[in-house]
């Protein structure tokens, strides 16, 4: 087993050599810690989040919610629910939304990805570390979307042929300019969050308007 640990104030553990007992063990006894881990063909990382991870995740997840009101879209958001492909991955996404799947869903108490659907949308905040491992977690999980918000730039990534693919448009939300997200979330650590998402649903409105 090889331990690598990064990024201090993120607090991030990188371990290699990790069997999935190993990985299972650690989910049911570290439940009750406010801990993520993310498994991958025996790669483990464990993160305690920071501050600005979850300010940027809330914002995120937030406009995504917005972005389905306006658009009268419906939406089953999971929050962080623990996603598995025993033996090979297994992740808690920052946030997770279930759209075009909804309804194979919607008011299960568990879901088993041998028989349900992921989430259609998976949105990540990778502020210190690489999202590389992420995206295969999630390929291995088979979302089919997956935004990753480094603290700059937004990056849409949709599965195609089991690799993820960087675009500019949407699968959940087609008819905006997602991308021009970001010029809000430079907003997150400086302005009020409620007059952020105040002024984001205005934009979100312009655009509907425009495409009338």
């Amino acid at each position: 087993m090889i331990a690598q640990t990064l990024a201090p104030h993120e607090q991030i553990v990188q371990l290699s050599g990790i069997s999935w007992q190993t990985y299972e063990t650690l989910l049911a006894e570290l439940s009750h810690r406010r801990l993520r881990l993310t498994y991958n063909r025996g790669n483990l990382k464990i993160m305690v989040p920071s501050p600005e991870h979850e300010r940027f995740k809330e914002v995120l997840g937030r406009f995504v919610e917005t972005l389905a009101e306006e658009l009268d879209v419906r939406i089953e958001p999971l929050g962080s629910t623990t996603f598995k492909r025993p033996e090979l991955s297994g992740a808690e996404p920052d946030k997770c939304f279930y759209i075009q799947n909804i309804s194979a869903v919607k008011g299960k108490k568990r879901i088993d990805l041998n028989q349900d659907p992921p989430p259609d949308l998976v949105v990540e905040i990778d502020i210190t570390s690489s999202s590389k491992n992420s995206l295969q977690v999630y390929a291995d999980l088979g979302v089919p979307e997956v935004w990753i918000y480094n603290g700059s730039r937004l990056r849409i990534n949709r599965l195609e042929n089991g690799e993820y693919v960087e675009g500019e448009i949407s699968l959940a939300f087609p008819s905006l300019p997602i991308l021009e997200i970001v010029r809000f979330l430079e907003q997150a650590e400086t302005m009020d969050y409620l007059e952020l998402v105040k002024a984001f649903r205005n934009w979100v409105k312009s655009q509907i308007q425009q495409n009338q």
